[in-house]
């Protein structure tokens, strides 16, 4: 489950730009308003990364800084970027493009084809397997299903890290890759991969971004054309671009520098793809003026979950190792994780639903509950368990919501309710927008009590439910609604994949649990040969696996269950001990202490102005309290001001009207709305504290270094009393 689909879902859109920093913290105000040069965010679990980009972008839109269609978004799934546009949906700023790196080149590659290449654009192949296996037998080289997948993974490892085939072994050898053949084999069979791909006019998803990066090398003008259409960048997940992905945004940037990237580096979890986290660990090396952010305020774990992850954290090695972020919890304290061993791998997940019944029994809901394990391979227990126990479950990375069949039969039959209406027997008797919904989707198979057992039946039903609980959400976020407005909401969901929350324990692999959270997690088989898993053999590999499992710890809200089994089976050899990456953290067992974190605490690196030798001057941000009582300050409106809304104010009121009056002109000179200027807020700081010289001014919220340079010598005289000459240039 998403943070974007853990409350009633309908916010009111903010009526205003500075509407849209309320309820930001320091440091994510930091991120959202930085709207100008590279600005690099480095967010921890669970501080809001997504909040704050989503926020910047919106800010940017209302404040008439950013134009809603040069702006590009990417990341690194659909679902990311379906909740991405939901959310700027949400604060009004539709019409910005959010997509996977992917989808953003598949456009603009079946866009410029025709121009940069000629014909029609070869087919895309969605499973390149088939292909491999064909291969294989071009090859006369037999491969079993395991070496099959595992040959294609290598595959798309070569592409994404610009590998040819000729290359290969000495790449796998230096990346330190297990190889699941022979290399030379590997390379014959990628080879031919690519012969037969040629031969029969089709392209797999890796040839996306490479062709897309052909183009925009060779051809100036096609790159030109896409630079003048996109002028703002923002990247999240940055620590999981891949060296193709770099080349292909560096290609979009050109020599601009308008660029918002967000990671951490003790997330990166996905290498055997090709992804690291040196571009995001360089990226101030590389743009040495950028403006750094820490997020490190988690707003999603209790301090007994933070203090596990950070333990994990502290006794890892490495390069992300020395970079890592010390989260501090800012939830009220919760229950101490709990720690379970078992004989053998039935009688955990026996166990797992024992527990997971109390906790639907106390009022948890399902939909707040995970089971998440390092394979797929272990899913099978857990289906059982919690089936045997009547359990509804979900498996994570099934069919998208919008895609299953009952959902399009569903939207099918609420278009049509909501088009004929009247003249529908159904709808007769009942008046509310749930009462329809649920009358309409009774002809599809919603019932008002789940059927028993597990199976397709259930999870058609868990869907038609979820269409049911978001009626009623929206019903009360809308009063007034018609069923028109329902299937208008849900057409937009649909085309932002912003699906709702479906009822269910979601079972899910560590990997694809990353960026969901939940009220509880169960995090299972944690011991020595699957965490860390058998064939991590460097020191690499082991460190991967360990922020694998801290991104399983950091998935917790409130409660997480850790456990493991001595055996696979009843019965069997009890050799097994817990994972070596919890010695020192779970009761009774000894460890080697932990480093303090060197990545610092939260706040603001800024890069140099003038001098690019100069060294970066670090802001470290302090409790906002109002000047006049001293209560600490969390409104965004009273931070500005720095006092209270309802503390005496000792502002010059014929300042405030001259400083109003003058920011007309410059409104009106500039083409902007009054508040891109300075907002009313701004101008009350200043009336209130009269400043009389530059930095005096550039510390007050919301004037910056851009407006003290543009605006400082106008207000600074308009503050002595001065008259400030009229001209006819924008100022």
């Amino acid at each position: 489950m998403t943070a974007a689909t853990h409350s009633s879902l309908f916010p009111r859109v903010p009526d205003s730009a500075d509407a849209v920093l309320d309820g930001l913290d320091p440091e994510q105000r930091e991120v959202a308003t930085a709207l100008h040069g590279p600005v690099c965010v480095l967010a921890g679990a669970g501080t809001g990364k997504t909040r704050a980009i989503t926020h910047r972008i919106a800010y940017g839109v209302r404040a008439g800084i950013l134009q809603p269609s040069t702006v590009l978004a990417v990341t690194f799934t659909n679902r990311a970027a379906g909740e991405m546009r939901g959310r700027l949906r949400q604060l009004g700023a539709a019409g910005v493009q959010a997509r996977t790196f992917h989808s953003a080149a598949l456009r603009q590659l079946q866009y410029f084809w025709p121009k940069a290449i000629g014909g029609s654009m070869p087919r895309l192949v969605d499973r390149k397997i088939q292909l491999v296996a064909d291969a294989a037998a071009a090859c006369r080289i037999r491969l079993d299903r395991g070496e099959l997948r595992d040959v294609t993974g290598e595959i798309e490892w070569c592409k994404v890290t610009q590998t040819v085939p000729a290359d290969y072994a000495l790449a796998a050898s230096k990346a330190g890759r297990d190889a699941p053949r022979d290399p030379a084999e590997i390379a014959q069979l990628y080879s031919v991969y690519e012969d037969l791909k040629r031969d029969r006019s089709v392209i797999d998803f890796e040839d996306v971004l490479l062709l897309t990066v052909a183009v925009l090398q060779d051809r100036q003008d096609v790159a030109e054309q896409v630079r003048s259409q996109y002028q703002h960048f923002v990247v999240d997940e940055y620590q999981d671009v891949s060296p193709l992905q770099q080349r292909l945004l560096e290609l979009w940037l050109g020599e601009r520098d308008s660029l918002c990237v967000v990671g951490d580096a003790s997330q990166t979890i996905y290498s055997f793809t090709g992804a690291t986290p040196d571009h995001l660990l360089d990226f101030r090396h590389r743009h040495p003026g950028a403006t750094v952010v820490k997020l490190v305020r988690d707003y999603r774990s209790t301090p007994q979950v933070v203090h596990l992850a950070n333990g994990l954290l502290s006794q890892a090695s490495g390069r992300a190792a020395d970079h890592r972020l010390e989260l501090v919890s800012q939830r009220a304290a919760g229950p101490e994780p709990a720690y379970t061993e078992y004989p053998d791998e039935p009688a955990e997940a026996e166990g797992a639903a024992r527990r997971i019944r109390e906790l639907l029994d106390a009022g948890v809901r399902a939909s707040e509950i995970a089971i998440l394990f390092r394979t797929n391979s272990q899913s099978e227990t857990y289906e059982q368990a919690l089936a045997d126990a009547g359990i509804p479950y979900q498996l994570r990375g099934a069919e998208r919501f919008f895609d299953r069949p009952e959902v399009r039969k569903a939207g099918v039959a609420l278009r049509g309710a909501a088009r004929f209406g009247g003249n529908d027997a159904l709808l007769d008797e009942v008046v509310d927008l749930p009462s329809q919904v649920r009358a309409v989707l009774s002809g599809e198979g919603w019932t008002s009590q789940p059927p028993a057992g597990s199976g397709a039946v259930r999870e058609r039903w868990e869907s038609l439910a979820a269409l049911v609980n978001l009626a009623h959400d929206f019903a009360a976020a809308r009063p007034g609604a018609t069923l028109g407005d329902l299937v208008a909401e849900l057409d937009e969901r649909a085309g932002a994949q912003h699906a709702p929350t479906v009822q269910g324990v979601t079972l899910a692999s560590l990997h694809s649990a990353k960026g969901l959270e939940w009220d509880a997690v169960f995090l299972v088989g944690v011991a020595e040969g699957m965490m860390p898993i058998t064939y991590a053999k460097t020191d690499e590999q082991i460190e991967e696996e360990r922020r694998l499992l801290y991104v399983g710890v950091t998935r917790a809200r409130e409660r997480l269950h850790v456990s493991w089994a001595l055996s696979r089976s009843p019965g069997g050899r009890a050799g097994r001990r817990p994972s070596r990456f919890l010695d020192g953290l779970r009761p009774g067992s000894t460890g080697a202490a932990g480093r303090a974190a060197s990545g610092g605490p939260g706040g603001v690196e800024r890069g140099f102005t003038t001098r690019p030798d100069a060294v970066p001057r670090r802001t470290r941000r302090t409790v906002a309290r109002c000047r006049v009582c001293g209560r600490t300050l969390t409104d965004a409106g009273e931070m500005k001001l720095m006092r209270c809304d309802d503390c005496p104010s000792d502002m010059d009121e014929g300042l405030y009207e001259r400083l109003r009056e003058w920011r007309a002109v410059q409104a009106r000179r500039s083409g902007q709305p009054a508040f891109c200027v300075f907002t009313d807020r701004t101008l009350m700081a200043i009336a209130e504290a009269v400043p009389d010289a530059g930095g005096e001014l550039a510390r007050i919220p919301g004037v910056g270094a851009r407006k003290l340079q543009r605006y400082g010598a106008d207000v600074l005289a308009i503050c002595a009393g001065q008259e400030v000459e009229e001209d006819d240039g924008e100022g």
